[in-house]
């Protein structure tokens, strides 16, 4: 609410609560009383704006940091296991360059900073994934050939030995989505294509572990926590985005991640099942 109209409101309130309390006029007077209601009523209204300002709050906290929180309980199985293969590193690349491109699309198309700042939580919380991921290697696989970025071999894109390695690439991207976004901002065109394609990549977000599940045959390694918290954040995110009448591509984006996720949990259910008759 705007300060102009918080401050007409409250000189109202003030004004009724005089008026309410005027010692003029016979007992049982009706404007009395109808100041009286009047104050009450606008004291409420004030109560009722201050709990949605706060829902809107936690709901803002929880679109900035919660979708970083599906990564909690798959990162506790790797530091557990020591074990990266049942979780596709693709999914930090998908991620990663998604959220990238959604900071280039705010730039040319402001919308909720909330999802601007998730974003940036995102990208951090990718590279922590990916530097743990580059750790656990280095420990388990002492000895084997090591495969740098600087080897151009693009049978090991995105299979690199070096966090840094990572970190380059990102950067490299960046800048050159930076020059790219710069030349083209003012293309109103090129603005939604921009939009349009981060939801894409964002949409894909479960197609890596889906495809590593079939590869693997088996959802072994995975956190299954990771993949309910993903289901239940993007049902939250959707409804979120049509809420606030975010663009189009949002919302979109949204559902399409919520049918992965139900894709991802039927693996889950069949490969188990599959193990159950194998054992039998």
């Amino acid at each position: 609410m705007s300060r102009t109209v918080r401050n007409n409101r409250w000189n109202l309130l003030k004004l009724l609560v005089a008026f309410s309390g005027a010692p003029s006029g016979p007992p049982g007077d009706p404007w009395k009383s109808f100041g009286a209601m009047g104050a009450e009523v606008v004291l409420q209204e004030e109560d009722t704006e201050g709990s949605w300002t706060l829902l809107s709050l936690l709901a803002s906290l929880l679109m900035v940091f919660g979708g970083a929180l599906p990564y909690v309980p798959q990162y506790q199985e790797i530091q557990r296991s020591s074990n990266t293969e049942g979780f596709s590193t693709r999914v930090c690349l998908v991620l990663l360059i998604a959220n990238i491109l959604r900071i280039f699309f705010w730039m040319g198309k402001q919308f909720e900073v909330t999802l601007l700042l998730q974003s940036v939580v995102m990208i951090l919380t990718m590279f922590s994934m990916l530097q743990l991921c580059c750790t656990v290697h280095s420990a388990t696989r002492v000895g084997t050939k090591q495969h740098r970025l600087s080897d151009l071999d693009w049978r090991y894109f995105w299979k690199w030995s070096a966090f840094e390695d990572y970190l380059l690439f990102c950067f490299s991207f960046t800048a050159l989505c930076a020059v790219v976004t710069l030349l083209l901002l003012d293309s109103a065109m090129f603005v939604e294509a921009l939009g349009s394609l981060a939801v894409t990549f964002e949409a894909m977000l479960g197609v890596p572990q889906l495809l590593q599940n079939l590869h693997n045959s088996s959802t072994k390694g995975m956190s299954v926590k990771m993949v309910l918290l993903w289901t239940a954040g993007d049902v939250f995110k959707t409804a979120y985005f049509v809420m606030n009448d975010s663009p189009a591509q949002f919302w979109v984006c949204g559902s399409a991640q919520i049918l992965i996720d139900v894709a991802i949990l039927l693996q889950v259910l069949f490969y188990r099942q599959d193990s159950r008759v194998k054992l039998g």
